[in-house]
């Protein structure tokens, strides 16, 4: 397998491949590493962070009966916002340090499909898990348990959906959004799947109730079948249109592949998606294909803000002292983990920059990285501009963010690895003329600066 093809490979399942694992895997064939990697990611990990001071609150309230008084809740939702921006922060660290690298990075494909936000971090945090525990196996259980979950019973108020008045929220999404693509339903399958789902719920603790006394039992009929269906019986229905599979192999596609699709490459991914609705088959069929590595998909595809965060700490370790500057970043950058701008989710690609994320992305290696400021400037002199330049920046988005890079890390793993050699290491394409010339005019001090220049360049935007 070619070096280029393994760093595509490892950028578009992960976030980079340092040089000590890259040459490590240059000597082992394709079918070799592919399966390394989904050996790797065949255990599910939950991620979780402390939550047993409102689980206590929650039991105490079942136990006895009541609900929580407004003081209470108060509290309950102070500790949640806590433990969801730590939360935040483990699922960075998770994805940067992660050896089920694939795994965590279908959990963010995922994230991003089933759209879902709860301020309760109990149901949140089940919630991250449910779709880190289904990233790589059977969509139908997928897609079922997703239905089930607390946090989107109550996000697309399937918990309000009572035979008496059917709410259509979750029904219309199912179809819209998680499996079929808009236009291929019509609003009676809405309003008829809606009577299937009547009667999901939970209780405090998230877990999922099934309300027997609110769900319609009486006959529907859903893309031209007729029966006392279930919110599981409409999935299968669902399950059985090809279109399920086109439509879920054409978002992998954008995702792991290219914004633009290929649509015989897509039919291919659906066809096996559609036999058996494995997720990891379709995956490994893709990751296999020669046409994933096609010179046309390498560094075709901008680089989202959480992967430009986590790439970055990839090759340079850095944590920030502040926690809540880390949710900052991600603010200003558009994505922040566990909070979705709405139930489609981000959308991608060339929306991930504008002119006020783009200035930010140019700077924000030289500002995270101990300060390493890029400038033209020969040793022993001042460049005034650049400095000017410096401070008006840090001035926009505020005090300068206080992190501690781990250069010694950086160096150890790039310790053998030659200046002229850094740019395929660091950049996933190739540089316009005007970057090399910036390039070749720059003062090469150091491997630690040179890195810095590289993630300066519009060039590292792309993966």
């Amino acid at each position: 397998m070619k070096t280029k093809h393994i760093q595509h490979l490892y950028r578009r399942i992960g976030f980079g491949i340092l040089p000590a694992t890259l040459n490590k895997l240059s000597k082992k064939s394709e079918k070799a590493i592919i399966n390394e990697l989904f050996k790797a990611s065949k255990q599910f990990i939950p991620l979780e962070v402390d939550t047993s001071e409102i689980k206590a609150i929650y039991k105490s309230a079942f136990m006895k009966g009541e609900k929580l008084d407004a003081e209470t809740r108060r509290k309950v939702q102070k500790l949640s916002r806590m433990k969801q921006l730590e939360l935040n922060v483990a699922w960075i660290e998770r994805l940067a340090n992660s050896q089920d690298v694939l795994r965590e990075k279908m959990t963010l494909f995922w994230a991003n499909h089933f759209v879902c936000e709860d301020n309760s971090i109990t149901y949140i945090q089940q919630f991250n898990n449910t779709l880190r525990k289904h990233a790589l196996g059977d969509f139908k259980a997928f897609v079922n348990a997703v239905s089930k979950e607390a946090a989107m019973t109550k996000y697309l108020n399937t918990k309000q959906n009572k035979k008496q008045r059917p709410n259509e929220n979750f029904a219309r999404e199912l179809m819209e959004l998680f499996t079929l693509g808009v236009g291929n339903y019509s609003e009676a399958d809405i309003k008829e799947s809606a009577r299937a789902f009547t009667g999901y719920s939970h209780n405090l603790q998230g877990d999922f109730v099934f309300r027997k006394r609110a769900h319609d039992q009486g006959e529907k009929t859903f893309f031209g079948k007729t029966g006392s269906f279930s919110g599981e019986d409409i999935i299968d229905i669902i399950l059985e249109q090809k279109q399920c599979a086109k439509y879920i192999c054409g978002k992998i596609y954008r995702y792991f592949v290219n914004d633009l699709i290929d649509e015989n490459h897509v039919n291919e991914m659906a066809n096996v998606f559609y036999k058996d609705y494995n997720i990891e088959n379709v995956m490994r069929y893709m990751l296999t294909s020669g046409w994933f590595y096609n010179d046309q998909n390498i560094g075709s595809k901008i680089k989202s803000p959480i992967e430009f965060i986590v790439g970055l700490k990839t090759i340079v370790p850095t944590d920030f002292k502040n926690p809540k500057q880390l949710l900052y970043i991600q603010k200003l950058l558009g994505q922040i983990l566990l909070n979705p701008p709405n139930v489609a989710g981000w959308k991608g690609g060339k929306s991930w920059i504008d002119s006020n994320t783009i200035v930010l992305r140019l700077k924000l290696p030289s500002l995270l990285l101990n300060n390493a400021y890029i400038s033209k400037e020969k040793l022993g002199e001042v460049d005034e501009y650049a400095q000017a330049k410096k401070e008006a920046f840090k001035k926009k988005y505020g005090k300068r963010f206080k992190t501690v890079a781990n250069w010694e890390y950086f160096n150890t793993q790039f310790k053998n690895v030659a200046i002229s050699d850094f740019q395929k290491h660091v950049l996933a394409c190739e540089v316009s003329e005007s970057a090399k010339a910036y390039l070749q005019s720059l003062e090469k001090v150091s491997k630690k600066e040179y890195c810095v220049q590289l993630m300066s360049l519009p060039e590292y935007q792309m993966c």
